[in-house]
């Protein structure tokens, strides 16, 4: 959608996409991208699944904030 691979190296082909690739991303050394996002659950194998993942990568390690237990199908 962005034009990014995994590495977080823009590969698209639109100049539009470059236009506003700060709303989303910003540039880091080399020309690559790293999502403007925190992620949050209160459990840690939901953040592992995104690391895992094809661009798991491109996220900052100390965005990802978790807890240790989920919560145990209880909801307010």
């Amino acid at each position: 959608e962005h034009g990014l691979d995994g590495a977080g190296v823009y590969n698209g082909t639109s100049d539009l996409q470059l236009e506003r690739m700060n709303v989303y991303f910003n540039e880091a050394s080399g020309n690559k991208y790293v999502p403007r996002a925190v992620l949050v659950d209160l459990e840690p194998g939901t953040m592992d699944a995104v690391r895992a993942g094809p661009f798991g990568q491109l996220f900052r390690p100390d965005n990802f904030v978790f807890g240790q237990s989920g919560a145990g199908n209880n909801w307010a």
